[in-house]
């Protein structure tokens, strides 16, 4: 099912299945086996519940007697908790510059510390200007400095990598 299609939408219920035969099981979870479309109407209509088409691509389709109200509150509330259940990570990003001071980059690494532990993956960007470009060198050996810094709480998912300009890395939080 697409995310944002409603269940109502993907399950024919009552006069919406147009088939001459169904399997139907009754409320309880037995089979009643298999019936002309207009008595397994009149059976769930006698009970004053719905028919609910469960399984289509069977041969005959599958169909159930409940309570169709009930069966997609159960299904909503189910999405829902899932939903409540996941866990986003989001990205969260550090720059920092070839001639980063010591006392700035033990500030910079104490913030993609706590990024990290929150269980953030931490971008890490080195902004180069001008002739910093002749000095690539240093840049990559800052970035393996704070990599090194933070080994006992991340892991490096992409090393150090030249963009344009700028040289990313990208760390993840070690779970463990």
């Amino acid at each position: 099912m697409k995310e944002g299609t409603s269940i109502s939408r993907s399950v024919r219920v009552n006069e919406r299945i147009r088939i001459k035969e169904v399997r139907v099981i009754s409320p309880d979870g037995a089979q009643l086996g298999i019936l002309p479309i207009q008595e397994a109407l009149e059976t769930a209509q006698k009970l004053s519940l719905d028919l609910v088409e469960v399984a289509p691509d069977a041969k005959p389709p599958v169909c159930r007697i409940m309570n169709y109200g009930k069966y997609r509150y159960e299904q909503n509330k189910k999405t829902r908790e899932a939903r409540k259940k996941q866990t986003v990570i989001q990205i969260k990003e550090i720059k920092l510059r070839p001639k980063t001071d010591e006392h700035d980059f033990q500030f910079k690494a104490k913030h993609a510390e706590r990024f990290l532990k929150e269980g953030n993956k931490t971008k890490v960007t080195l902004m180069f200007r001008g002739r910093e470009m002749v000095h690539i060198e240093r840049g990559k050996a800052q970035l393996d400095r704070l990599a090194e810094t933070l080994k006992e709480v991340a892991a490096i998912e992409q090393y150090p990598r030249q963009e344009g300009r700028n040289m990313v890395m990208i760390l993840t939080p070690k779970h463990g």
